[in-house]
C-alpha cells in the first residue's frame, strides 16, 4: 500500500470506531490524570488524528479540545507503530517549525505511543508534554505504551459492545417478525 491508501485505511479504521467529537468520558480523563502524576507531566493527552485535525478525546493540562494537523507532532506520531519522543523540541529538527514549540505554550519534550487498533491502524496517540527538556527511562517508556495499549484496549471493548447491542437489536426484531409471521 502507499501513503494514501495507507492514510484512506487509517481514516477509515478511525471513523469505524466511532469516537471523534464524542462527549468527555471519565475513563479517559482518568487516564490522562494519571499519566500526569505517574509521569509528572503537566499536559497529557489522548489524540485522535482526523484528516485535517488532531481531536483530543482526553486533555489534562490544557483547555482546547482540538488543533489544526498541520504541523502536529501527533500527526507525525500516528505514523509510527513505536514511541514517538522529542526530548529537546527546542533542538530537534522535527518539532523546529511547530508553533506549539515556537510560539505561546513552548513545548520542550513530548512522547507519544500510538493508539493500535487490532487490525494495525493507528488512530492517534496517548502523548506526554512538558515545557522543559525531558528524558523517559526504559521502563517510563514502557508504560508509556502500556497505558496507549489500555486506552486502546477501552476503544476496541466499546466497538465490541456496541457492535452486540446492534446484533442483539436485529435479532430481538427478526424474531419478531418471526413470532408475527408464524402466528398470522
Amino acid at each position: 500500500m502507499n501513503n494514501a491508501q495507507t492514510e484512506t485505511a487509517r481514516i477509515t479504521a478511525l471513523k469505524r470506531y466511532d469516537i471523534l467529537d464524542t462527549p468527555a468520558d471519565g475513563t479517559f480523563d482518568r487516564m490522562t490524570a494519571l499519566a500526569a502524576k505517574v509521569f509528572n507531566m503537566p499536559i497529557v493527552i489522548i489524540s485522535l488524528v482526523d484528516t485535517d485535525r488532531i481531536w483530543f478525546k482526553s486533555h489534562y493540562g490544557v483547555e482546547v479540545q482540538q488543533i489544526d494537523r498541520v504541523p502536529g507532532l501527533c500527526s507525525s506520531a500516528v505514523l509510527s507503530h513505536e514511541l514517538y519522543i522529542v526530548e529537546d523540541a527546542r533542538q530537534d529538527p522535527r518539532a523546529l517549525a511547530n508553533p506549539l514549540v515556537v510560539g505561546e505554550l513552548g513545548l520542550g519534550f513530548y512522547a507519544a505511543a500510538p493508539l493500535t487498533t487490532h487490525d494495525g491502524h493507528n488512530l492517534g496517540t496517548f502523548c506526554i508534554i512538558d515545557q522543559k527538556p525531558r528524558y523517559l527511562t526504559d521502563a517510563q517508556k514502557l508504560m508509556l505504551q502500556d497505558m496507549a495499549a489500555i486506552v486502546m484496549d477501552e476503544i476496541e471493548l466499546r466497538l465490541a459492545v456496541r457492535t452486540a447491542i446492534g446484533e442483539n437489536a436485529q435479532r430481538t426484531a427478526e424474531l419478531r417478525k418471526f413470532r408475527e409471521a408464524v402466528a398470522s
